[in-house]
């Protein structure tokens, strides 16, 4: 557990004086220079948080009514749009940006009295599974600096680990919240996909990206997605949140049917990994809940449809990146074609090239039916699979990853093995479902995540049956 109180009553102390908002931002200012060796973090943004951290005692002062994260420190992934610091996206083609406005969920938890104290690393562009794609730094898994921390959120999960802040934001494609959480041993949440506005997010493949907290409860889940979900004019993918706060996390009816996900048990599992989560599982069970095993018989092939259907977006998003406007740009190109050639050549990594050269491929007029086509179709049998569990059961569980946290230098030379690493959480971005991983146990003395999956915009419910999962694994 963390050192932290929980995010709510961290407030609470702010509004009633027993501690300012500075203590706070310095506190967390301090751990992030005293753990700097871990490389969660890109930037810090010290002087904007202590601005920030000084108006609001001075409002405690004055008797000003404050938001719900009066004082809080929290980090952003960098590939959220902050002011005080540049946006990077951990990539060399975006050095020296300076956003010229800010991401809706960072508006909206400011605008409630949070203070962004860092930007924490990531795989270039979200391109990754264990956050060594950054063209920056590697960071460190905070349970063992010989591990990866996960990806491409391994920042985020790294930094509340290590206490560097109550909470963090990530962004997850493919698992990138949820793996990480998992590797590092805290919470991270995927929301219903348009729940949470993706205005001012660095986009990676625009049908799956979403933006999610990472924490170390559920409850702290909880308050951050009920402050940063709901329509947002300048994200026509946004939907209605529910009426009812999502801090309303009673406890589930013992009526509830949770699915175990056939698929997921097999040799591509550790032994570790699956004795964690079958505990789990006799942990819900002893409670008197009804668990069934559910089929998902194409959940298999969802990760080959991920890596034709996101590399296909990457290529199309990445496209604007072209050394003219903004970012990095090859100074002494002869000519505009050249400037492009060689702004992109030495500005993007090896993973943004390779997944630049797939989409391409995939979509390209003699290949665009072979595969393209086919893995929409695909994702559309995959929404139907999932559909039909969930009339069957009104939850789905399994492990997080296959694995728990693999070695720093591991998996980077081999691509595929790398992409393996999704194979869990892949499904869940496909069809647009709500998913969390929780801690559950250890392997190796590395941290298990459970994954627990429910239909669309029942997120409230999510964070119920997790928040009872989570009393029961503690």
């Amino acid at each position: 557990m963390s050192n932290w109180p929980s995010i709510a009553d961290l407030a609470q102390q702010v509004k009633d004086g027993k501690i300012t908002a500075t203590e706070l931002v310095e506190r967390s200012l301090k751990t992030i220079e005293e753990k700097k060796d871990f490389n969660a973090v890109i930037a810090v943004v010290d002087e904007r948080a202590r601005k920030r951290a000084n108006q609001i005692d001075e409002d405690v002062a004055s008797g000003k009514k404050l938001g719900k994260l009066a004082g809080v420190p929290f980090i952003a992934k960098d590939n959220l749009l902050t002011f005080g610091s540049e946006t990077t996206a951990a990539s060399n083609i975006l050095k020296g940006f300076n956003a010229p406005y800010q991401a809706t969920v960072i508006e909206l938890i400011e605008n409630e009295g949070g203070i962004c104290v860092a930007k924490a690393n990531l795989d270039a562009f979200a391109h990754g599974a264990s956050t060594e794609n950054s063209d920056f730094m590697i960071t460190k898994n905070p349970n063992d600096p010989k591990k990866v921390p996960g990806g491409s959120s391994g920042g985020p999960a790294a930094a509340v680990i290590l206490e560097l802040a109550p909470f963090a934001l990530g962004t997850d494609t493919g698992g990138s919240i949820r793996q990480p959480a998992s590797f590092c041993g805290a919470v991270g949440y995927k929301p219903t996909y348009g729940l949470v506005s993706r205005n001012g997010a660095v986009a990676m493949a625009s049908s799956t990206d979403v933006i999610g907290p990472i924490t170390t409860s559920v409850v702290d889940s909880a308050y951050i997605l009920d402050i940063i979900s709901g329509k947002d004019r300048y994200d026509s993918t946004t939907i209605d949140r529910d009426k009812v706060s999502y801090n309303e996390i009673d406890s589930p009816s013992k009526d509830i049917v949770v699915g175990i996900i056939k698929e997921n048990k097999g040799d591509g599992v550790d032994l570790g990994v699956q004795k964690s989560i079958d505990n789990a599982i006799e942990a819900i069970e002893k409670e008197g809940i009804k668990t069934v095993e559910i089929s998902l018989p194409s959940i298999s092939l969802a990760l080959a449809c991920y890596y034709i259907v996101c590399p296909a977006e990457v290529s199309s998003n990445l496209s604007r990146y072209d050394g003219q406007r903004y970012g990095f740009s090859k100074k002494d190109a002869k000519n505009l074609e050249e400037s492009y050639i060689w702004s992109r050549s030495e500005g993007f990594g090896k993973e943004a090239k390779r997944r630049i050269m797939l989409g391409t491929y995939v979509l390209s007029s003699g290949y665009y039916d072979a595969y393209y086509k086919q893995a929409q179709k695909l994702r559309t049998k995959l929404i139907q699979e999932f559909d039909d569990a969930f009339s069957k059961c009104d939850f789905l569980i399994g492990p997080t990853s296959p694995t728990v946290a693999f070695e720093i230098g591991g998996k980077i030379s081999d691509p595929l093995q790398m992409y393996m690493s999704d194979v869990m959480t892949v499904g869940a971005s496909l069809v647009g479902i709500p998913a969390i991983s929780i801690p559950a146990g250890e392997s190796d003395n590395l941290p298990v995540g459970l994954q627990i999956m429910a239909q669309q915009k029942h997120d409230r419910d999510l964070l119920s049956i997790s928040k009872f999962i989570e009393g029961l694994l503690v």
